[in-house]
């Protein structure tokens, strides 16, 4: 990491609406896992076949709210990474012994090796099951983002990305990139070998977390997307809906099917409807999104997130696999019950706790501790502006009221 500083927060500008979409992602990911691994229901399965684009959606997100929120003021690299550390270090541990208890319970073998690299948010760079699945099968995203966060101050200091043409550029390119990788499978003739390279391996990923980044930067600069939020969520849904027919025609197993281009090329949509509830909140307008149980589900999504599969593969193991329609309607909806509950419990009394503490603990947390409670889009509390180091090369800031 070299010795740069990054831009730090603005602690007065809120965007509750993107907690709020957070819920929503969740919640698609959650009925993605029910689907594949505790059976269909109509329509809805049908919908969500392909929910892991969820995943896709909070690498955009994440993108986007950190250069919102560390767009022009400054912050040692070192604090910034501690800080995501602490954001999402502590809970990925405690989860990961709660599946591997789980998993003993249930007389699963599991691999100490996938264990080590979950918990050392390297598991996603090795093509292995016994990595990929590691400690905690929803895990493998944190990887990937441990890898963002390491080029996250890098990617502020690119002259590119400084100027709208060269932003445009930006975005055009990453698109391309992600079309020419999706593509690209074509060529691996082992499938599993494939999957990884497309859908978990880092650097794949990272167009879409930069996209997000290249979004958050134009917003915040003044930018405003050229439809409103209702068209944006309406181009989303309908996006999922044109993946149906997509399904039913061509197998998974086949490179060209929506297994991996549902989520290689919905980024743009994503980028879209990020930007447009951004700049809904920016103005002032009602979305629909930002109310105290869609921003309270928001903060509780990244412990569902880490929990919901947990639970499904707890519950099929104690009640088995459902047969009927009846059977697995009742599967879903204690998944759905049980894991709230959990995610509600893990947010309050572990995630941010920890978290708190440990910011407090690192790099910076002597200087001024967050006021308790408060919380930044991303979920994390604001940190502290520092003044600019000369010699620093600054991005220029454009105040959005």
């Amino acid at each position: 990491m070299p010795a740069s500083r990054i831009t730090g927060p603005d602690t007065r500008d809120r965007l509750a609406s993107l907690t709020g979409l957070r819920f929503w992602a969740a919640l698609v990911v959650v009925l993605y896992h029910l689907s594949r691994l505790a059976g269909k229901l109509p329509l809805i399965s049908d919908v969500t076949w392909y929910g892991r684009t969820g995943v896709t959606f909070f690498f955009v997100l994440s993108g986007f709210v950190l250069a919102w929120t560390y767009d022009g003021k400054t912050v040692p690299a070192t604090v910034f990474l501690w800080r995501r550390f602490a954001r999402i270090w502590p809970l990925l541990a405690v989860s990961t012994v709660v599946s591997l208890t789980v998993w003993r319970v249930l007389g699963t073998d599991f691999s100490l090796r996938g264990v080590a690299a979950t918990l050392g948010l390297v598991n996603s760079w090795a093509p292995g099951r016994e990595y990929l699945v590691g400690g905690n099968p929803a895990a493998w995203s944190l990887s990937d983002e441990a890898w963002f966060y390491l080029l996250f101050p890098l990617l502020l200091m690119l002259p590119l990305l400084r100027s709208a043409r060269g932003r445009t550029w930006c975005a055009v390119v990453l698109f391309l990139a992600s079309a020419a990788v999706w593509v690209s499978g074509s060529l691996f003739t082992e499938p599993s070998l494939r999957v990884w390279a497309l859908d978990y391996f880092p650097p794949t990923r990272t167009l879409q977390f930069v996209l997000g980044v290249v979004a958050g930067l134009a917003v915040k600069r003044g930018w405003r997307p050229p439809v409103g939020l209702p068209v944006a969520i309406a181009v989303v849904v309908a996006g999922h809906v044109a993946l149906v027919p997509w399904s039913r025609a061509v197998p998974d197993s086949l490179w060209y099917s929506p297994y991996s281009a549902s989520h290689l090329l919905s980024a743009p949509l994503f980028a879209l409807l990020v930007a447009a509830a951004a700049r809904a909140d920016l103005e002032g307008r009602r979305t629909g999104l930002s109310g105290p149980w869609t921003v309270r589900l928001g903060h509780w999504s990244f412990a569902w997130y880490l929990f919901h599969e947990i639970v499904i593969r707890a519950l099929l193991g104690v009640l088995g696999r459902p047969v009927t329609q009846l059977e697995t309607a009742r599967i879903w909806l204690l998944t759905l019950v049980v894991s709230l509950a959990v995610a509600a419990v893990a947010y309050h009394w572990v995630e941010h706790p920890l978290e708190r503490l440990l910011r407090r603990a690192g790099p910076g947390g002597a200087r001024r501790a967050a006021p308790a409670g408060s919380r930044d889009p991303d979920g994390s509390t604001p940190c502290e502006p520092h003044v600019p180091v000369p010699g620093t090369p600054a991005l220029e800031k454009k105040s959005v009221q």
